[in-house]
């Protein structure tokens, strides 16, 4: 298990939308989408495109802006190519409103 790190408070991350974060070297974003919260690597696997700038959330993914690759936010999986390498996701929680995300 990770250390759990605050890296902003919750109002941060509107319903719909995902905000980036830099976490010690990473570069992670957050989402909230129908009440829930995902944390997971910022950069498309495909190009190295931030995921949080442009990207589209819808349920429990989001779209890169750049060539369309569609992933999970909770498990990191490929949804749609052309990316073929899952992204990485970590632990979320919304504490006395501040997020804290587990890296």
């Amino acid at each position: 298990m990770g250390e759990w790190i605050t890296v902003g408070s919750a109002d941060e991350v509107p319903e719909g939308e995902a905000t980036p974060f830099a976490v010690g070297d990473a570069e992670i974003a957050v989402a909230r989408s129908n009440g829930t919260l995902y944390a997971f690597s910022d950069i498309c696997t495909h190009r190295g495109c931030n995921l949080a700038n442009g990207g589209e959330v819808e349920g429990s993914t989001i779209e890169c802006e750049c060539h369309g690759s569609v992933f999970d936010m909770g498990t990191g999986a490929v949804i749609q190519g052309p990316a073929t390498e899952p992204i990485a996701t970590f632990g979320v929680a919304e504490d006395g409103g501040q997020l804290k995300v587990e890296a």
